[in-house]
């Protein structure tokens, strides 16, 4: 029987189920000179590459985004939030 193939691409995007090392592990998200977007080094899909400054960028607006969501937001925003009624106009 054939064996099956553990990486390769599927309808252009990457996988691996190889079982990864540690050393494979840091030099999939530390590519200096790369994108900011890698392949995983485990799995399917892409994944940050941490030498980007780019990347940095994205995580801190998702830890920004984050925050706000779990309380930590502004007055501004809690104001919004009180359970008033909404009118809708529809046309």
């Amino acid at each position: 029987m054939a064996e099956k193939p553990q990486s390769g691409t599927l309808f252009g995007v990457p996988y691996n189920f190889e079982r990864p090392s540690l050393k494979r592990l840091v030099s999939a998200y530390w590519k200096p000179g790369d994108d900011m977007l890698v392949e995983k080094p485990f799995g399917i899909g892409y994944t940050l590459n941490l030498a980007n400054w780019r990347s940095w960028v994205v995580l801190a607006v998702a830890g920004v985004m984050l925050y706000l969501e779990r309380g930590g937001s502004s007055e501004e925003f809690e104001s919004e939030s009180e359970d008033e009624p909404v009118e809708v106009v529809v046309d």
